[in-house]
């Protein structure tokens, strides 16, 4: 599967915002996707140049498991009227896609919410918010209320803010709240620790799924402790780490997801096939990281453009420097790279 961004014109001075505010959110999953036969005869090097920084989110293996998972988690928190919902936490290594899972799987959620409400304008199915670094319980919740676009005077405490975002949140209907960067709080320290409470208490007010999405979550404070271990009961921890490609079926789906990529290009010289012979050497180049991935053929797609060859060959990639993670592993020795774990591949379910 994968999901284009549009390829028209782009207003370099449009006003910026992110997907942890209302506004931002609403223009994400309003983003018109690009079908995978659009014509692209007619488009200007501006528009080439901006399909390719949007450019596609592929399906990985991982997204597919977290999206299978968050079908039964919305299904079983349905009807329950507790406070121990259940939920998920989404872990890994950075740069191998968290946060685009999240976004992706909240598009859907909501695109689909619509589907099912055509007429009702009074809803907003997810909620998407990352943690602020050292947060406190009142940076937490001032987060949710920045993201619904509600007032935070100076003079309100935590609870007048708490009490409007879970409100609000409930009034709307909301099902589904993404919490982005949960690796930032550190339940070793006081604040951290109030602030997860925070969290828990939201959990408990707000009838919601709560997917979290951090870095090695599993190894972080977060799930130490008195605290961690409530944590640990409720949630369910999904790995997302770097593509493996020791055996057979992990070649092939690795080989899939650099297809993909490939197919979505929008080059006009640029022979069909050439990243798909070049899968091993891709894996070696970015370590099996979907982000790396995607940025090599980007950057690559992007300096075909700008030079006129509109081709991508094995010396163009050659010239592409990635990020400091990736080039140190493909410079560090063999025995001391790390093993990447085992990835099942999970098809969601219809």
């Amino acid at each position: 599967m994968a999901v284009a961004a549009g390829a028209g014109d782009v207003d370099t001075d449009e006003r910026f915002d992110p997907v942890s505010t209302w506004m931002g959110w609403q223009r994400y999953v309003d983003s018109a996707p690009v079908t995978a036969d659009a014509d692209d005869s007619g488009w200007s090097r501006e528009q080439r140049l901006d399909y390719h920084s949007q450019f596609v989110v592929v399906s990985t293996p991982a997204m597919e498991k977290v999206s299978v998972q968050l079908q039964r988690m919305l299904l079983l928190n349905r009807r329950h009227r507790g406070t121990a919902r259940r939920g998920l936490v989404v872990s890994g290594p950075p740069n191998t896609g968290k946060t685009t899972t999240l976004m992706e799987l909240g598009r859907i959620f909501e695109l689909a919410d619509r589907r099912k409400h055509p007429d009702v304008h009074d809803r907003l199915p997810v909620a998407f918010v990352s943690v602020p670094p050292a947060s406190t319980p009142k940076m937490l919740v001032s987060e949710f209320a920045r993201f619904l676009g509600l007032p935070v005077l100076q003079r309100m405490n935590q609870a007048g803010i708490t009490d409007a975002v879970c409100t609000t949140l409930c009034e709307l209907r909301t099902q589904l709240v993404l919490v982005d960067d949960v690796h930032l709080l550190d339940t070793r320290t006081r604040s951290g620790a109030e602030t997860s409470d925070q969290i828990k208490h939201l959990g408990e007010r707000i009838p919601a799924t709560f997917v979290y999405a951090g870095v090695e979550v599993d190894d972080s404070p977060l799930l130490t402790g008195p605290r961690g271990q409530q944590l640990a009961g409720r949630f369910k921890l999904l790995r997302n780490d770097p593509l493996p490609y020791g055996t057979q079926d992990q070649r092939q789906v690795w080989n899939e997801l650099v297809s993909s990529l490939e197919n979505a290009l929008r080059l006009q010289h640029h022979r069909a096939g050439t990243l798909a012979r070049q899968s091993a050497y891709l894996h070696r180049r970015t370590a099996g990281v979907i982000g790396s991935l995607s940025h090599l053929i980007r950057e690559a797609a992007t300096v075909a453009i700008l030079d006129g060859t509109q081709s991508i060959t094995k010396s163009l990639l050659d010239d592409i420097e990635l990020d400091i993670r990736a080039q140190q592993h493909l410079l560090a020795p063999t025995a001391a790279r790390p093993r990447a774990r085992a990835v099942t591949r999970t098809r969601p379910q219809t």
